[in-house]
Order: structure tokens, then sequence, then C-alpha cells
């Protein structure tokens, strides 16, 4: 009997198993290239699509790729492919796939890998790697990605046995996705990818001490029942873990059954209905002022699947500084890190949110809250999210160099967002880059649903709002996606456009260009006595003129585009971007002297929050 009879037959006999304990058994492959082996486990791990660049130490994969039903994406940047895998990931929840050379391949994905850790997304990020007798010799395009990406990834891999190759794979997808969802590299040698063997395929993962899915006891819940009961000013305070844990629907519920108001963070976006009379929005730096009004004066704050971040906190001692903590996290390095917790519970919030549902329809939550939610209604009214053409757009080149002095028809970029809102009915995804605009976005657009507001919130990574949404499209081909972007994030990866085109993604966008570093420009309003270190985008020399000219640098890629500079002109334009089928861009002109409010400086308290011009 041959060896690899010998393995199959052994195999076999281990996959015996009676009754409920009955396990599928190993499939056992004709022999293959560790490169179509990993092929393989791609598509047994459920994988639709990849984004992926190939190069010296990754050509293998992509030769096995062209065999394959995986759709392979070729992004014109590694960070792009990355970040289109990210939106991928963050409209569906299922693990996003990108794949890049050694090297300066591998390294182009850092940021992405990054930015997916940050925000907990699901990732796995596949990378060639010199051949192993190379390794550590300094070899043409060599870096240990592996000892690179250690700080910014849930878990990683180096390949050293072809034979490894499927439970690998598996354990990636099951360890990216489980618990607090988090990026998994996998890096291979290229000697890895060329050799042959007879691979093992199993759906049996067995990663020791990982447990993702820990539970609540009833002890600890019926406390939280209890706190409520005894509180007069309760906050729910709801973050990103709502959404990867799919708790939204039980959150509505206990929102709706305790009458508690509801704020999220920038990641939690979507989690409880914006439009709900419970809603505050979000809350924090530029979070909305009646939320961060109602944090402060809290007794009782309910955070759930939130991590404390500097963002929403400000300076965390003044924090909810009166208020009793309870923290519902999944992560139990989360609990205590940055803010102390009076109650802390390691949980799955979905299990917790279910019982604790469960708890209060035996027994009802008795407070009405109606003195606090009366008081919420007020500071809504007194200080809701507006905007106004202000004396400093009145007064500015912008005025003088594009809008011929017409007050009337200047497009302040809240405005559009508004626009979008209303011809879109609130029923579109949307990605951003990172400045301003990505506040506006959020400030303007009420998300009722979640996975639709997606933004790179922990790392900030400008450039990811285009290609993000190359990603969100090609999960969602049947949803509007549209990038709501700044001109210096756009720029950034504007060479997917290229991909859009070739690849038929029916990716929007829209630039609010105001020729600056929007938000560094607030800052140097605010704090630098408006002098500019090196935030105009434009040329110096034409400052009447709009540069670069993305009108003509999308007609490059094929890609329609067209400028709007008037307000009677956005509202044809923006219906025009709906309804067209493929990838299409507006460039609308906005003035730089717009500062976001709400605005707390970082490190500040509510005391220091500017709301109103």
């Amino acid at each position: 009997m041959s060896q690899a009879t010998e393995t199959k037959a052994a195999l076999e006999d281990q996959s015996i198993a009676t009754g409920a304990e009955a396990k599928k058994k190993p499939e056992i492959g004709p022999p293959m290239l560790g490169s179509e082996i990993l092929v393989r486990s791609l598509e047994k791990a459920g994988v639709e699509v990849i984004f992926a660049y190939p190069g010296g130490a990754s050509m293998e994969f992509h030769q096995a790729l062209t065999r394959s039903s995986i759709r392979t994406v070729l992004p014109r940047h590694e960070q792009g492919g990355s970040f289109a895998a990210e939106g991928y990931a963050r409209a569906t929840g299922k693990a996003g796939v990108c794949m890049a050379t050694s090297g300066p391949g591998a390294t182009n994905l850092v940021t992405g890998i990054a930015d997916a850790f940050m925000d907990s997304i699901p990732l796995v990020a596949i990378t060639g790697q010199v051949p192993q007798a190379m390794i550590g010799k300094g070899a043409f395009q060599e870096t240990d990605f592996f000892g690179m990406t250690l700080p910014v990834v849930k878990h990683s891999y180096l390949v050293t046995d072809i034979n490894d190759i499927p439970r690998i794979i598996n354990e990636a997808f099951y360890l990216a996705q489980s618990g607090r969802p988090g990026p998994v590299l996998v890096d291979i040698p290229k000697n890895i990818q060329q050799q042959k063997a007879q691979p093992v395929f199993t759906d049996e993962v067995n990663v020791p001490c990982y447990n993702p899915e820990p539970k609540a006891s009833d002890i600890a819940l019926n406390e939280i029942i209890g706190l409520i009961e005894k509180s007069e000013r309760p906050v729910l305070y709801v973050g990103g873990g709502i959404i990867s844990a799919g708790a939204h629907e039980e959150l509505l519920k206990f929102a709706e059954a305790t009458r508690i108001p509801v704020t999220s963070t920038i990641m939690g976006v979507g989690a409880f209905p914006e439009t709900h009379e419970q809603s505050l929005k979000w809350l924090g730096m530029h979070g909305s002022a009646y939320a961060n009004w109602a944090v402060n004066e809290a007794d009782l704050l309910l955070a759930f699947g939130v991590r404390f971040d500097d963002r929403v906190t400000g300076k965390v001692e003044k924090f909810c500084e009166h208020g009793s903590i309870v923290h519902i996290d999944i992560d139990p390095s989360e609990i205590h890190k940055n803010k102390p917790a009076n109650l802390p519970v390691v949980s799955n919030v979905k299990y917790a949110l279910q019982r604790l549902n469960e708890l209060i329809e035996r027994h009802p939550v008795q407070q009405q809250f109606t003195e606090w939610n009366a008081k919420i209604k007020g500071w809504k009214e007194k200080a809701p999210l507006k905007y106004r053409v202000t004396d400093e757009v009145l007064n500015s080149q912008h005025m003088k160099e594009f809008m011929n002095g017409d007050s009337n028809e200047v497009i302040l970029p809240q405005y559009v967002i508004d626009r979008l809102y209303q011809l879109t009915e609130g029923d579109a995804i949307l990605t951003t880059g990172v400045g301003q605009h990505q506040m506006w976005a959020g400030q303007f657009y009420n998300f009722d649903k979640p996975r639709r507001f997606l933004t790179s919130a922990g790392l900030g990574a400008m450039g990811f709002g285009y290609p993000a949404a190359l990603g969100a499209k090609v999960a969602c081909p049947d949803r509007q996606v549209i990038d709501i972007d700044g001109d210096g994030s756009f720029l950034m990866n504007i060479q997917e456009l290229a991909t859009a085109h070739i690849e038929k993604i029916g990716a929007k966008a829209i630039i609010l260009n105001n020729q600056h570093l929007g938000m560094v420009v607030q800052w140097e309003d605010r704090f630098y006595d408006g002098n500019r270190g090196h935030t105009y985008l434009g040329d110096p020399e034409k400052m009447n003129q709009i540069y670069p000219d993305y009108v003509a640098m999308c007609k490059s890629y094929n890609v329609p585009c067209e400028r709007v500079m008037f307000k009677k002109d956005l509202d044809a334009a923006i219906q025009r971007m709906l309804e067209s089928e493929g990838p299409y861009v507006l460039d609308v002109i906005t003035p730089y002297t717009e500062h976001v409010l709400p605005f707390i400086k970082s490190g500040g308290t509510v005391d220091d929050m500017i709301y109103q011009d």
C-alpha cells in the first residue's frame, strides 16, 4: 500500500463517528501545487471575490486564480485592494480578501491591515514571500512581513509546510470572522507555492485556548436591570460591536422596552435607527451637542460594544464623570483599558441583549424616564445639527473667484449631504475618505440600518473612500454605493477609477472640493491663528482655477465626471449620477472656510464644546 493510500485510509478511519457527533469526512484532493491548494482552500471557505495585485512572489497564485470560480479584481495599487476588501467586509460582515506580492507589494497592504485592526473588520490578507532558503538574507523584494504586521493583526501565519495550507486557511477565516473580528495575515514563500502535494481538506477548526463567544451570566444581566430601575438619567452608548455581532434588532427591542435614549460611536452608526425619537445620533468630538450633553449628565451609561476611544471621551476622567458605567464587550482586553467600568461584562453583545430582552419581558422596567427624555428633547431643539452661509464664506476668496458674489448660489458641503439624503431617500451605502467631509456625511445623512456608513474611524486613513466603495459595490451590486470624499482624500487613490471602469463596478463619488485639507485648516483657524502650514492643495499661481482638473482626469479613465459650481445645478447633477449604471464622479466646489460643528478640542470636555457659529 502506498503512503498516500495509507494516509487516506487512516483519515477515513478517524472520520468515522455516530449520531449527533458525526463529522464530515475530510476531502482528499488530487496532487496539486501549493498555489492551487491555496485557491481551492479559498473556494471551500466560500470566497467569492479577491482583490489582488500580482508580482514575482505571488504570480503562482494568480495563475491558479485564472482557473478558479473566484472573481479576481485587479486594483491599481495594493492599498486600493486592501481598502476594497475592507469595503466588501464592512458591507457584508464576511471576511474581505486581498493579496499582494512580497516586499513593497506587501508593505502597501499595511495601512489597510492596520485600518481593519483598529475598526475590528474581518480581513484575510495573503502575501507571497521569497523562497524559504532566501528568508533573512536580504533577497530581492524581501521583508519580514510576519514580524512587521504583528502589532496590527489578530493573528498571522508564515506557511512553512505545504500540507498546512488547508488548515491555515480554515483557521484564518474562522479567526477573522469570529469573536471580535479582525485581520489575519497568511504569508506563503514561493517555494511552498511551487511544491506539489496531495491536499487534505477538512471543515474542522481547532484553535486551542480561543473562546470567541463568551456569554454574560444572568446574575450580571439582572444587576444591569436593577441599575436601570434605580436610574433617572440613563444613556445607551453603542458601538461597532453591535454591528459586528448582528445585534441591531436586539438593541432596538431593548431600547424601546426600556425607553432609554441611544447614542453611538462613528463605528456604531446605523446600529440604532437615527430617525427614531430615542436616537441622539453619534457623540464625541464632532458628535451632536445633545448626545454629548446627555452622556455628561447621565447617571447610568450602558456602554455596549464600544472601546471608549479618545475621539468620543475627550478628557477621559471627565467623561460621564458622575454616572455608573456598565461595559459589555466581547474582548476582555477592552475592559478597564481606557475607562474603568462599575460593572464589566465580558460577553457576546447579541447574546447579552437577547437575554436582557427575555428578562425584561418577564419583569418589565417600571421606570419611564419621562423627565429625562423631555430634557433631551429640549436639547435637540436648542442645538440641532444645522448650517448656514456665514460671514467667513461671504468674505472669502471662494465668493470672489467662483461665485461672482452671489451668496444664493454657494454650495455648502453640508447641503450636498442633505440633498443626497433626500434624493436617495436615505437608502444608500456611503463610504468616505477622512476629514471634514467624513464628519458631515455622518451628521447630515441619517442611517437607519447597519453597514450603510463605511468609514475609516480608528486609523483615520485618507484614501479609503473610493476603493472601499468599489468593494462595497462588488458585495452589493444592486444598491447605490456612493463615496463622499474630499479632494485631498480622493486624490490619494484616484487610480482606482481604472479599476471601476475595467471591472465595470458602478461605484459613485461626490468630491466636496474646497482645494484645501479642510480638517487641518479648521485646526489651523482654531489653534494656529489661521497660519497655513502646507494645507492648500490648489495651484497657488492660478487660484482662480480648480486644480487638479478632476473632470479631465476622470475622462482619461473613461469615467463620467461633471463639475458643479452653483446650487441651482446640484440636484440635477446628483440625479444624473444616481441614474448612471456605471461609475460616476461629481466634483462639487465648496468653500474652504466651513468648520465642522459641534467641535470639542482634542483632550477637551463638554464644557469646551463649540456647537454654533
